[in-house]
């Protein structure tokens, strides 16, 4: 089973939990994007959803599949979301953001009953880390803000490169209009302290540590997909 399959197996599990006339939220990256596929198939037959997208490349493919969508102002308060990550621990703290929506996804997440977490075992990992942790950031004083960040971390004993995420010979923009700052730690010992560590440096609009927010995860691997939750 490749990875592609993988991703494929997750998102027919995650859809189970999906049931008829659910506000749901619809997430964002290739693991999501097998979940609108299979989506669009039931909603084909009859299956009815109010679909809320994270992002600008989930409402295209939603809109091309036809997969019924709703801003998160007409439906403020979800049902569900089902979501990509980068990588889970066993607790279900996340790293998200590598498609470039960590704020949408955020918000959508916080506005749900239920989140759901989709990922192949790739992205399955003791500590969190090794995938690069995306900070959202506004463009004014950005280079003041990543100075600001590099100080941060170092307190709490975190080292590694801090770079601006490019498009090409562009800068990447978010659907937002920020820039996104891509930090290689290696090894992150304490999310919640670094989470708050960012929130207080003023130009960080968010950043892709998600804690406490997945209600479950399905994770498939060669063996096919298993349901994780997390642990206390």
């Amino acid at each position: 089973m490749d990875v592609r399959q993988m991703k494929i197996k997750a998102a027919e599990l995650a859809l189970s939990y999906v049931e008829n006339g659910m506000r749901l939220g619809i997430g964002t990256g290739s693991t999501a994007e097998e979940f609108v596929r299979l989506l669009a198939e039931k909603v084909a037959d009859g299956f009815k959803v109010q679909g809320v997208p994270t992002s600008e490349r989930t409402a295209r493919l939603c809109l091309e599949l036809g997969v019924p969508l709703m801003s998160l102002d007409e439906l403020p308060e979800l049902d569900l979301t089902v979501d990509g990550a980068d990588e889970l621990d066993r607790h279900l703290t996340l790293i998200k953001g590598g498609g470039g929506a960590l704020l949408r996804e955020k918000i959508v997440a916080a506005a749900s009953s239920r989140v759901i977490v989709i990922a192949d075992e790739t992205k399955l990992v003791e500590t969190l880390g090794a995938y690069p942790l995306p900070i959202e950031i506004n463009g004014f004083g950005g280079v003041a803000t990543r100075i600001s960040i590099e100080k941060a971390a170092a307190k709490l004993g975190l080292s590694g490169t801090i770079g601006l995420r490019m498009s090409g010979d562009d800068l990447f923009m978010t659907d937002g209009g920020h820039y996104i700052l891509d930090a290689s730690f290696g090894r992150i010992p304490d999310a919640v302290a670094l989470s708050q560590a960012l929130h207080a440096i003023p130009g960080v609009v968010e950043h892709g540590l998600f804690i406490g927010m997945a209600s479950l995860a399905v994770v498939a691997g060669s063996d096919g997909a298993r349901v994780i939750e997390p642990v206390a």
